[in-house]
């Protein structure tokens, strides 16, 4: 299976910044889509951001604006900058990956929005 694997969260305060980085075992290229989930406490996991082939992107309506998935095929990596952060963006972040018909999810990495 490809691996995942997310970095760079942590805890910021309200309005700051954070960058995520995804790195895979394997070429982005050949990956149909990658992005963004997040999963709250209490809630279920929901759509961020994709980026797909020909590096069209798409934002959940919550974030577009703020947040930016931008990929950089030679690392095998995909981020997320993370800008004008807010208490209501704390989740456990995950990065996907689908290629062909299969799904791949790293562990997740911590955000949390706090003074």
């Amino acid at each position: 299976q490809v691996q995942l694997v997310e970095s760079r969260g942590g805890l910021v305060p309200p309005g700051g910044s954070l960058r995520l980085s995804c790195v895979a075992s394997e070429s982005i290229f050949d990956m149909d889509t990658m992005g963004w989930y997040r999963q709250a406490p209490g809630n279920q996991r929901e759509l961020v951001a994709t980026t797909i082939t020909g590096a069209r992107t798409n934002y959940a309506d919550s974030v577009k604006g703020r947040f930016t998935i931008s990929r950089d095929n030679a690392k095998n990596t995909v981020y997320l900058q993370m800008n004008s952060l807010k208490p209501e963006d704390t989740a456990v972040y995950f990065c996907y990956a689908r290629r062909a018909l299969r799904n791949y999810w790293g562990q997740g990495t911590q955000v949390t929005v706090s003074s």
